[in-house]
């Protein structure tokens, strides 16, 4: 529908994403019916009743030489909309009364939405409100963004030697499997929807059928990975899927709400459950089903770092604030004033740092993501808490002189996720290096990846090396030896003469290995893969091959490790002594009554 006159009452209802799963399950309500029983939109205007897929309308109403226009931003991606004209106003309707059901925003949930509104003449565009449809993009040149610094590790696209790399992630947004057609496979549009990727790597072992309802709710840091690409190319597709996903995430995956837990309060929802439909859940990770548990928010699944980013360029706040609140919830999470056993014991609850088990809190991606949270939480406030905290984690995990044999860290299926606290202690020493803070904490961690680093030069394969040991000998294994090559290249930067030789070579080993087998799977442009790709592997074209870090001043040693042992655990220790006591008394109580009584 172009530019053309309609009498009022006017009316623009879009009901469903018009698309040809229009009415997929992804839309089933809090019964499990999907309430929809229109294909797009619907235009009323007097006699007229226009059906319709997709509108993206702008509204101007003209009386004399006065006018009002109002637009909005992705109006049939966030359905359900409406927008009225009547003789003298112009109504938007967000959460419109045409809809057949309820608006189920859920505790914890917002929306924002963005419109527009002109006053009189718009002197930008012809039609009112035309250039909303599509805005300008300002950028600069991507090599300024990289030469800059302010991002490290980015190489222009166009720069890139590594074009095998370079093709992997760029899937995302070319080809059959770029993420915003996938969208259409389960119909990824409406206002809890919209910005989310469809993780269809969730239904490869689905049998015939309608496709499986996965969402991914920015594992790995999805926003961080189409920002980066941005940078590197200024192709505003990639600035497309960044802003549409930080809306989506800060919006939807973050639970705004202090009415539950301090373990789920503030914190950010998983994706949805591996390889089973999502049903009546939503973006709440845990659908009913006979094979999940349930459960909330966790350390193992906070990504904020790409929300900051998205300030930075953005400017908008909402994404700022969401990444104080995930550094917060890292805090709050380990506070044991804020559970139940405070009364017994007020220390570290451990679930900032725990990944897997709760008894676990070496190197894993619960602590790691915890890091870097608590990073991006001081960056994005220049509060001191944060930074301390992510210390005390670092010397919670891992200590230089750990005997690494004892964590088990080639039990790929258990301890994986070793790779991403590597990765989070190069990035703390960046950050430091940064900060000017050379100073014992810089010295502790430094020793600490170097320490780990050593042994994974003489442990360290491809997974698919040993597809045995795998329950899934999928793609996102060997994508995930990306990681390998970040940690060996963080090392190196510490590192000198052969040992320096050393790390760079298993860097380029790991990188090339990474690539090389991913590039062959056919299931490489799978939606886990593809991100990791984004979000790895950046410094083996970004990081100088010479440049070396600041070495901290000389110590005389790190003392030994002590044991983390999280409350619940203490506390029920705690009880038994507690009841075993008053046990004792009881019966010494009994025995004297009854030595009285006789």
């Amino acid at each position: 529908m172009g530019h053309e006159p309609f009498d009022t009452p006017f009316e623009l209802y879009q009901e469903s994403s018009g698309g040809d799963q229009w009415s997929s399950a992804n839309h089933r309500n809090r019964d499990g019916v999907v309430p929809h029983r229109l294909q797009g939109y619907r235009v009323r205007s007097g006699a007229l009743d226009r059906r319709g897929r997709r509108a993206s309308p702008v509204v101007s109403l003209t009386r004399g030489h006065r006018s009002i226009a109002v637009a909005t931003a992705d109006f049939w991606q966030n359905f359900p909309k409406a927008i009225e004209a009547g003789d003298d106003r112009i109504t938007l309707r967000l959460w419109p009364r045409q809809y057949p059901d309820v608006h189920e925003l859920q505790g914890g949930e917002q929306k924002t939405h963005t419109f527009f509104v002109a006053f009189g003449r718009d002197r930008v565009t012809g039609v009112p409100l035309d250039w909303c449809r599509s805005p300008l993009l300002a950028r600069a040149d991507p090599s300024w963004y990289c030469a800059s610094g302010a991002v490290s590790y980015l190489t222009p696209t166009a720069n890139d030697p590594d074009r095998e790399y370079v093709a992997l992630a760029q899937t995302a947004v070319d080809g059959p499997d770029a993420f915003e057609r996938k969208r259409e496979i389960i119909d990824e549009y409406g206002w809890r929807h919209f910005g989310d990727i469809y993780a269809d790597h969730e239904a490869v072992f689905q049998s015939a059928g309608a496709p499986l309802i996965s969402h991914y709710n920015n594992q790995y840091d999805g926003v961080a990975g189409f920002a980066t690409r941005f940078l590197r190319s200024g192709d505003p597709r990639w600035w497309t899927l960044m802003d549409d996903l930080a809306s989506h995430v800060a919006d939807i995956d973050a639970y705004h709400t202090n009415s539950d837990k301090a373990a789920y309060n503030h914190g950010l929802f998983w994706h949805t459950y591996h390889y089973v439909d999502a049903g009546t859940s939503g973006h709440r990770s845990y659908p009913k089903h006979p094979k999940v548990g349930g459960g909330g928010p966790s350390a193992e699944h906070n990504y904020p770092a790409g929300l900051l980013l998205h300030y930075f360029l953005t400017g908008n706040p909402i994404s700022r604030e969401t990444a104080i609140e995930l550094a917060q919830w890292v805090i709050d999470m380990d506070d044991g004033g804020q559970t139940i056993f405070r009364w017994i014991d007020r220390g570290a609850t451990g679930l900032a740092s725990m990944t897997g088990s709760p008894l676990y809190h070496g190197p894993g991606r619960g602590a790691a993501n915890s890091i870097v949270a608590l990073m991006t939480g001081h960056r994005a406030s220049g509060e001191a808490r944060f930074l301390l905290k992510a210390e005390s984690l670092i010397h919670r995990c891992v200590h230089p002189n750990d005997d690494v044999a004892e964590r088990h860290l080639l039990d790929a299926e258990r301890r994986w996720f070793y790779t991403v606290f590597l990765q989070a202690l190069g990035k703390y020493l960046d950050y430091k290096a940064e900060l000017g803070a050379i100073d014992g904490a810089y010295a502790y961690a430094r020793a600490s990846l170097l320490h780990y680093a050593a042994w994974m030069v003489d442990h360290e394969y491809p997974y698919l090396d040993r597809p045995e040991i795998l329950e899934y000998p999928t793609e996102t294994w060997a994508a995930q030896d990306m990681r390998k090559s970040d940690v060996f290249a963080f090392a190196a930067k510490h590192s000198s003469g052969d040992t320096r030789a050393r790390f760079l070579e298993r860097a380029d080993y790991f990188f090339q290995a990474s690539v090389s087998t991913l590039s062959g799977m056919p299931t490489r442009t799978l939606t886990r893969p593809v991100v990791l790709m984004l979000t790895n592997g950046l410094m083996h074209a970004g990081c100088s091959r010479t440049s070396e870090m600041p070495a901290p001043p000389l110590t005389d040693g790190f003392g030994t490790r002590r044991s983390f042992v999280p409350q619940k655990v203490r506390a029920l220790k705690h009880a038994r002594i507690i009841a075993a006591v008053l046990t004792v008394i009881a019966i010494a109580g009994a025995a004297g009554l009854f030595y009285l009584l006789s």
